[in-house]
């Protein structure tokens, strides 16, 4: 990780690869105008992503009852019942 000073001029025009170069290797960028610290650039702070599989385990608890359950008239709405023509 290394620390970079450059003033405000340089930094305007080198923004985008001084951003890349801290992206890729690390460290930090101090800003400077007529010789005063002005800003400092470091990298965010990134979390790590977390797998959503198995986030519920052990949380949720489902009746064997209601796996079991014959769900099958619910289906009438969608499906017109037979004969019905159109």
């Amino acid at each position: 990780m290394k620390h970079t000073v450059v003033n405000v001029t340089e930094f305007k025009a080198k923004c985008l690869a001084l951003l890349d170069d801290i992206g890729t290797h690390g460290g930090s960028i101090t800003i400077t105008k007529r010789g005063k610290p002005l800003a400092t650039v470091k990298p965010a702070h990134r979390t790590a992503w977390k797998n959503p599989a198995g986030s519920l385990a052990g949380k949720l608890i489902i009746d064997d009852d209601l796996l079991m359950a014959d769900m099958s008239d619910l289906w009438e709405c969608v499906n017109p019942p037979r004969g019905a023509g159109r």
